[in-house]
């Protein structure tokens, strides 16, 4: 399984994905993010050629592939866990969908569907 267009990471050991509906997700992916997650202890990508970081804050970071573009890591200081766009796995992936988060600032352009996901206004861990 790799991550970006371009091939150059691959992740192991995933959560079910996380559909952030926030505004800065919305903004750094041009809709919503759908995220997956690792434990950080034992994860280590196999390639780490292009992969560049943005501060998007005091403490958290967003990963994306310099070469290719793709939006890659929410990386948030002290988690114990790294995001991971879902969309950049390769098929088969495995992943089911598991929530809906800041459905009070989602865009509004579009309506979430009653699909029997958790749902919540803001995030809570």
């Amino acid at each position: 399984m790799h991550v970006a267009q371009c091939g150059t990471a691959s992740p192991s050991r995933l959560t079910p994905v996380t559909f952030c509906h926030c505004s800065k997700c919305r903004r750094w992916h041009g809709h919503v993010g759908a995220y997956t997650a690792v434990d950080r202890p034992g994860f280590e990508l196999t390639e780490q050629r292009g992969l560049r970081w943005y501060a998007a804050s005091a403490t958290v970071r967003r990963g994306f592939c310099g070469e290719c573009g793709s939006s890659l890591f929410w990386d948030e200081e002290g988690a114990p866990k790294m995001s991971i766009c879902a969309g950049t796995l390769d098929a088969p992936t495995g992943l089911t969908p598991k929530a809906h988060i800041y459905l009070g600032s989602q865009g509004d352009y579009y309506e979430v569907p009653d699909d029997g996901l958790i749902r919540r206004e803001e995030f809570t861990r």
